[in-house]
């Protein structure tokens, strides 16, 4: 067995590297599934569909919604409408593709 010294401690670069890294996985997730909420959300005047974004919640999860009043009863319905989901499929619809991003992130 042979001896082995250690010379500095790089704790902190790697701990910087992975947080760096998860957060720009995480703004790339945001940026696909804004794109697919887009494409998804039904158009009259376009006011919903442009007002759909994405936002970092800490260093854990992205978030993706509208601050358009209506927007909820677009996604749920009402009992005069019904349901147009586009927030949800985005989300849920592509996992295994935003589950791609993060682990090609965290391969850099």
């Amino acid at each position: 067995m042979s001896d082995v010294e250690i010379t500095s401690d790089n704790r902190d670069q790697f701990h910087d590297g992975f947080d760096a890294a998860i957060e720009r996985a995480l703004e790339k997730v945001g940026l696909v599934a804004e794109g697919y909420a887009k494409r998804l959300c039904p158009v009259d005047t376009g006011r919903l569909r442009n007002s759909i974004t994405h936002a970092l919640e800490g260093d854990r999860a992205v978030l993706i919604g509208t601050d358009v009043e209506y927007g909820r009863y677009v996604e749920l319905g009402t009992t005069r409408s019904k349901a147009q989901p586009y927030l949800r499929p985005a989300a849920e619809g592509h996992a295994s593709q935003y589950r791609a991003i993060v682990e090609d992130e965290l391969r850099r």
